[in-house]
């Protein structure tokens, strides 16, 4: 089988947020994210067919994901007017269940997290994956109960 180059692109992960900017900052701040372009304000008709939802406005911004260059994929945090209400905090609920950042320290990161709002869901560990190396890596939450996975390759 010949490898070829995919036209397929990643491009982004949507966040819905209560408070935009304060995530926004949360991810800038512990994950070295970069905002990108402008501030978005989308509504209007279009907005509406797109999202089935009539009257409906989102603002928000995308924010650079670390370690992939001026290109790489980004984190898009936005906010509707009216957000629905969060559901509780779970790892096994199907569907997306936790963004991923390799990082240089997990304690580190996992202190200044807990600063910022952010909350444990488990305890730090460090497993040995076979063929792979040694992992230390922990499950929490960024301020607004969106579970975040810190790992660090031994």
């Amino acid at each position: 089988m010949s490898q070829t180059t995919s036209a397929v692109r990643y491009a982004h992960t949507n966040l819905i947020a209560n408070d935009r900017q304060r995530l926004a900052e949360f991810y800038c701040q512990v994950f070295d994210c970069v905002p990108v372009s402008s501030e978005r304000d989308h509504h209007g008709p279009d907005i509406d067919a797109l999202t089935a939802m009539p009257g409906a406005r989102i603002r928000g911004r995308h924010l650079r994901l670390p370690g992939h260059g001026d290109h790489g994929p980004t984190i898009e945090i936005f906010s509707y007017e009216q957000n629905e209400a969060a559901l509780p905090t779970s790892l096994n609920r199907p569907g997306f269940a936790h963004l991923a950042f390799e990082v240089p320290n997990v304690e580190g990161t996992r202190e200044q997290i807990l600063a910022l709002g952010g909350r444990d869901v488990g305890k730090v560990v460090t497993i040995d994956i076979p063929g792979a190396g040694r992992l230390t890596l922990v499950y929490m939450t960024d301020p607004e109960g969106n579970i975040i996975e810190l790992q660090h390759w031994h």
